[in-house]
């Protein structure tokens, strides 16, 4: 705070700050000024008549202001230093300390110009002239140009006045990034901070609350030796090394204090050693055993601080896009609110969705780890039986997880209320539904973790006229059990498995089954919590003596359920075998998939991505408009020309015929108002190329080979049914789990005429030059030789983790020389390529790999 209070106080001195001219402002300024006489005055210990007398008051002012006083009347500059030195003698004997007093400085300065904290830099860009960028606290980035743009590029070159200028820019977006989202962030390393590299170095938490360091620990299990190094919240040379100490049961956590002197050098405290930095520090302790409070402790392996951006977010400095309705009760660490989310659509109307707002209980904060990771994953995941999360918001203390609204609440409670109204044919179907949900998570080796009715949600009641059966989804799990203390998860006994109460980390899909099994019971219990009569010892004793809840008459379905609440977990029937064994219990009507979509049941959710001809947006098919239908993807064209609209009926036609594990599933059209839509199957991870960005440290080469041949097949399908796909890069293959990726986007895919095995091209339009073979530059000739050039690319993209600076655009661009532009570009490369230069070999990768590659980019012209 002292560097912000003195670059706030110079910039208010020195006239920087923009200030009207009226009474009012000139007292709110006459009154910092007595606030920056009584700082000095704490500061050197003296009185402030002191400082008034030894210092003109009119130097606490803004420089214009000194002026406009200095061109006062003689009486009327006596009576305003009058009253001055009275409101200072008034204040002599105040007990406010030197920081209390910045503290006020800096509010009072904020009031008076509330955009004060926002930066303007001028900029030019290539196509849209002059723009201003303004970079606030609660706005973000905004630009501002001259004439707007029909689409805007994800990446935008923009020319600053000067070197300085541009550096400013980066270290405020920097600094308010490491602020908001993650302490170690930099954008190049002319701007970073020596502090955040020396953080990074040594695996340093930022300024982490105590309450978040332990929930670490106990995720991690509470290692013997696992530490935790954070900043601390309070004091800036300040360190904590926080560390569990005893047994499961009895686990108690210590938070050993590391001072940074003035002269820059680190101590433990309770010892005298004093060491030059904190490598130093740590090196030495992680040999040498620590004592505290009579037990010892070494420090012999640190739990790092995770990278930010892994999560699919909507963060925020302020809810403007999100309002808050009425209460819709209250969950074991949460309050429940109904709301409205609101996004601009592609035609400027304002898309209203009403959703669901959880908001994580202050007291729980300590959790809000697992709060994030749940509402990550369930974002991360689409099945029309999983709860629709849209992402977190993180405003001011508050953590907000947005989900889809419910109609009709949770199932135990309808259950309940509509005991008499509910027969065995529904109860089964919804017990299916949910097994669905279940064999969805299994198939991709995720557990849930928390299964039970109370999270199990009813978006529509059955309707007997029209035959509509009763539709639900599973919830988001809260707060992993991994991380909760042993006497709630007693209290969640017969949900949570004997494993899991015996060690919270033997979590895994086995643990949703027996949770399954339970929730099958209450389901046909009409809703009624089992055990609910038993206190937390006997249901200990439930478990020890291996008992069995009490089963229905119906001899099959209480198999199932036994089947699932085998005490053995590897003995647990598998999802496949429950959604048999219930078809076998129900007659299960059969659901044909659309290929027609009518628009109007097209509900917008969100845009997932846009380019110059056209965007991509996940929506909800939902006939029944009750928030029941499948989410999807549909693309849509921006501009309908005649052209354009032949292109893409092709394209439609294209992704029909294509049926393969690796290509992108096509749904069906909609012939809508505007325009003509494609409907695909909605993957929640997105493009390869941005998930490899943001999972780099967790994707080994062997996960990248994984990928890469599962592209090989996806192409070879194609080549076989001799198309041509012309824009094979990273950008247009999805990414549907950890290991599975489907290639999409056949904007530009050709069909090989019969008797030739290449395609010229006579209007090429937009191309992807970088990816193209030297014979398709030169001569506009595409092959299966093309496409496997193209492959090629893709490979240096995985292998360099689509790092931008890394991308081919910015390689060749560099080997070509930087200020070649416009359309001697394809030039440039296509002589580029003849002298034999190609893409130089990513870091770490295996030379099978590059031999691979490199076959691949052959200048040999294979499709003659």
């Amino acid at each position: 705070m002292a560097y912000l209070f003195a670059q706030w106080r110079s910039d208010f001195v020195n006239g920087w700050v923009k200030l009207s001219n009226s009474h009012e402002t000139q007292e709110e300024c006459l009154g910092m000024a007595v606030l920056d006489m009584m700082r000095i005055a704490k500061e050197n210990q003296r009185s402030p008549l002191d400082i008034y007398n030894a210092i003109s008051y009119k130097s606490f002012l803004p420089k214009d202001m000194r002026l406009q006083i200095q061109d006062y009347h003689f009486v009327t500059r006596k009576r305003i230093r009058y009253r001055f030195r009275k409101v200072v003698q008034q204040f002599s004997q105040c007990r406010a300390t030197a920081r209390d007093l910045k503290l006020k400085y800096l509010i009072n300065l904020e009031s008076l110009d509330p955009g004060f904290y926002t930066e303007c830099f001028q900029v030019k860009e290539a196509s849209a002239g002059q723009v201003t960028i303004i970079v606030s606290a609660d706005q973000g980035i905004q630009w501002c140009r001259e004439r707007q743009k029909e689409a805007q590029p994800e990446v935008r070159p923009t020319l600053f006045s000067s070197q300085t200028e541009a550096l400013s820019f980066v270290s405020l977006i920097d600094g308010y990034y490491r602020l908001t989202a993650d302490a170690h962030h930099y954008l190049c390393k002319d701007v970073v901070p020596p502090r955040v590299l020396e953080a990074i170095e040594n695996f340093c938490h930022g300024p982490i609350s105590m309450e978040f360091a332990i929930s670490k620990l106990r995720r991690a299990g509470n290692q013997r030796g696992l530490y935790v190094l954070r900043c601390s919240p309070k004091d800036y040379n300040k360190y904590f090394l926080t560390f569990a100490l005893g047994t499961y049961e009895q686990v108690e956590y210590k938070h050993c204090l590391i001072s940074r002197s003035d002269t820059g050098d680190y101590v433990l405290s309770g010892t005298k050693r004093t060491f030059r930095n904190m490598r130093e520090l740590l090196a030495c302790y992680q040999k040498e055993t620590v004592r505290s409070d009579g037990i010892a402790f070494q420090f012999s392996k640190c739990c790092p601080p995770k990278a930010k951006g892994q999560y699919c977010v909507i963060i925020s400095g302020n809810l403007s896009f999100l309002s808050q309705g009425e209460n819709q009760g209250q969950g074991t660490f949460t309050k429940i609110f109904r709301g409205v989310r609101k996004e601009l659509g592609d035609y400027g109307e304002m898309h209203k969705t009403d959703v669901i707002i959880k908001v994580l209980d202050n007291a729980h904060r300590n959790y809000s780890e697992s709060f994030f990771e749940a509402a990550s994953m369930m974002s991360q995941l689409s099945h029309k039986h999983l709860t629709l999360t849209y992402g977190i918001c993180v405003c001011s203390d508050e953590n907000i997880m947005v989900q889809e609204y419910v109609k009709f609440g949770s199932l135990d409670t309808y259950l309940k209320k509509n005991k008499n109204s509910v027969n065995i044919l529904w109860k089964l179907e919804v017990a299916k539904q949910l097994a669905w949900a279940m064999h969805f998570l299994e198939e991709k080796n995720l557990a849930h973790g928390n299964v039970c009715a109370k999270n199990v949600l009813l978006i529509r009641e059955e309707d007997r006229k029209t035959g509509n059966p009763p539709f639900i989804k599973l919830s988001d799990p809260g707060i992993s059990i991994t991380v909760l203390p042993r006497e709630i998860l007693v209290e969640r006994i017969p949900w949570v498995p004997p494993e899991c109460i015996m060690d919270p980390k033997n979590l895994s899909p086995a643990t949703d089954k027996w949770s399954f099994g339970t929730t099958l019971w209450e389901i046909c219990s009409g809703g009624e919590k089992p055990l609910a009569t038993m206190d937390s010892s006997k249901k200990h004793l439930f478990y020890e003596d291996h008992h069995h809840l009490p089963m229905p008459k119906w001899t099959e379905l209480a198999n199932l359920i036994n089947s699932c609440m085998d005490y053995e977990p590897a003995f647990r029937s598998s999802f496949r075998a429950v959604i048999r064994d219930l078809n076998s219990l129900c007659c299960p009507g059969l659901s044909h998939p659309h290929t027609r979509f009518e628009e109007r049941h097209l509900i917008f959710l969100q845009q997932l991505g846009k380019g110059n001809f056209g965007s991509v947006e996940m929506c909800r098919y939902d006939p029944l408009q009750d928030n029941t239908g499948e989410v999807v993807a549909v693309k849509k064209l921006q501009h309908s020309t005649t052209e354009h609209l032949r292109d893409f009926e092709r394209e439609i036609e294209i992704l029909k015929s294509l049926q393969h594990e690796n290509i992108v599933k096509y749904k069906g059209v909609c012939y809508g108002r505007r325009n003509l839509r494609l409907v695909m199957e909605y993957l929640p991870y997105g493009s390869l190329r941005d998930y490899l960005s943001k999972n780099r440290d967790r994707i080994d080469n062997k996960k990248l080979v994984h990928y890469a041949s599962q592209i090989c097949k996806g192409m070879e399908y194609l080549a076989n049914r001799r198309y041509i796909h012309r824009d094979l890069a990273t950008r247009n293959v999805l990414v549907e789990s950890e290991f599975r990726v489907k290639i999409g986007d056949f904007g530009l895919t050709k069909v090989l005429p019969q008797d030739k095995e290449y395609y010229k091209v006579k209007e090429p339009g937009e191309s992807p030059i970088f990816w193209y073979a030297p014979e398709s530059l030169t001569e506009s000739k595409f092959s299966v030789a093309s496409d496997v050039w193209s492959f090629g690319v893709v490979m240096y993209e995985l292998f360099t983790h689509s790092d931008k600076l890394c991308s081919p655009p910015t390689v060749c661009t560099f080997m070509m020389g930087g200020d070649k532009q416009g359309q001697t570009i394809v030039y440039h490369l296509i002589e580029l390529l003849k002298r034999g230069n190609r893409l130089p070999q990513p870091v770490g990768c295996p030379s099978e790999v590059k031999h691979t590659a490199e076959q691949t980019r052959s200048s040999v012209n294979h499709s003659e």
